[in-house]
């Protein structure tokens, strides 16, 4: 049997071993949209929570327009030209409009990979794109603190100061605020280092509730939906996509509206009741653009675990054509190596601002706590590869069969969206 895996830019084919019996798990099909761009137009006109987009642009003096960045496929070069140019025809001067890359911690996207990113010359061509730099100071406005948990909310005055402000994204299964899009694309988005390091220190990442496809009493979601409430008037363009990368989805409105719409639509697609565990569990990171780093893979490590019995093996296939992240990340994964994984959880425990890029390192402990995470990738280095903190494989299907001899179990639960598709050990 071969069972294709999103993997890189062009999948990956995985020859399951004779001895397995597999079960694979994947979305139900998501209904088919013959015109996306009347989709989106429709969700201008007939929007969420406030007026159509054409009446909603007029007499704003400025807007600015937030967009994921590159690890991230939202569909941009569908919805950004039509956006703009509502605004336009509304009176604002698109000198005074402006696309904001959410960038959250994340490196800046520039030059070719900008232009991938915005999908559309006529937007680069006649509006400003800039990047959001979450460590300079300057470029944030203070909106004090949040009730809730003391969290300090800054976030890119060149958002905070737009007159009307819209926050576009992907909504799609996320392994600690429940769902992204809506909200998160504000905060951490655009947010300062400080407000995103609190949210990534170890009592949010660390609670129960800061899961995959929770939204109820998580507590980054609930800080988030604060946060909003601090900044006032938001809109966002939400959108679904399917696994070809096709636009299923556009819900636009108010933002915390629009955004739980836009759940309740793919949740019945992404939250996949299986009805049991196995102690051998293959997946992905979701191919390009997610698995181009170690840094993103550990999303499609965390995602499964509902399903994995405990003492199993996870065997993770991801690309990682860039390496392994950022500086901070790597130092990180050294400390999770040179430590071992309780000593390292010891050191974040007393943290109110996590290190940059540090809470990712903490959620790999998070499979490393219930059984054996493998990799299998191209990209990585040996001396990358020696600060990951988890077993290579250089052939799945080997890794497969010695997982089933293992554990005495041909049982094997394949996932070749990854992280896309959440598994539940329940029942429907």
């Amino acid at each position: 049997m071969k069972v294709e895996l999103l993997y890189g830019r062009d999948g990956l084919t995985c020859d399951v071993p004779d001895d397995a019996r597999v079960h694979l798990i994947e979305k139900p099909a998501f209904p088919s949209i013959a015109d996306p761009l009347q989709q989106i137009t429709s969700a201008f006109d007939v929007p969420m929570g406030c007026p159509p987009l054409r009446e909603l642009a007029k007499g704003r003096s400025s807007a600015c327009i937030l967009i994921c960045d590159i690890t991230r496929p939202v569909p941009n070069g569908l919805f950004l030209r039509p956006m703009i140019e509502q605004m336009m025809a509304s009176g604002i001067a698109k000198e005074k409009i402006s696309v904001l890359v959410a960038t959250g911690l994340h490196r800046p996207n520039e030059g070719n990979e900008l232009v991938e990113l915005v999908g559309d010359p006529w937007v680069l061509e006649n509006v400003r794109v800039e990047n959001h730099f979450a460590m300079n100071d300057d470029d944030h406005v203070d909106l004090g603190t949040t009730v809730g948990r003391g969290v300090p909310v800054k976030l890119d005055k060149r958002f905070v100061e737009a007159d009307l402000r819209i926050a576009t994204g992907l909504v799609e299964p996320h392994f600690m605020a429940g769902y992204s899009g809506g909200r998160k694309v504000v905060a951490p988005g655009v947010a300062h280092h400080e407000t995103i390091r609190t949210f990534h220190s170890a009592r949010f990442m660390e609670d129960p509730a800061a899961r995959e496809c929770n939204l109820a009493a998580n507590p980054l979601h609930e800080e988030q939906l604060e946060i909003i409430r601090m900044l006032g008037e938001v809109y966002a363009l939400n959108t679904v996509i399917d696994d070809k990368r096709r636009l299923v989805f556009t819900s636009f409105g108010e933002i915390i509206e629009s955004h739980l719409a836009a759940v309740a639509f793919v949740k019945d697609f992404t939250e996949i009741p299986v009805g049991r565990r196995f102690k051998t569990v293959v997946t992905s990171a979701a191919g390009y653009p997610l698995d181009q780093t170690y840094y993103q893979t550990v999303k499609g490590m965390v995602t499964p675990l509902d399903i994995l019995e405990p003492g199993g093996t996870l065997i993770v296939a991801s690309q990682c054509a860039e390496g392994i992240g950022s500086d901070h990340f790597r130092a990180s994964q050294e400390k999770l190596v040179r430590l071992g994984p309780d000593a390292f959880l010891d050191t974040l425990l007393a943290k109110s601002f996590a290190d940059v890029d540090e809470w990712q390192t903490e959620m790999q402990l998070k499979p490393m706590r219930v059984g054996t995470v493998q990799l299998f990738t191209d990209g990585l280095s040996p001396d990358d590869f020696s600060v990951t903190g988890v077993a290579r494989v250089t052939d799945l299907s080997a890794a497969i069969s010695a997982s089933i001899a293992k554990h005495g179990d041909p049982d094997v639960a394949i996932i070749p969206e990854g992280p896309y598709v959440v598994p539940l050990s329940r029942v429907a």
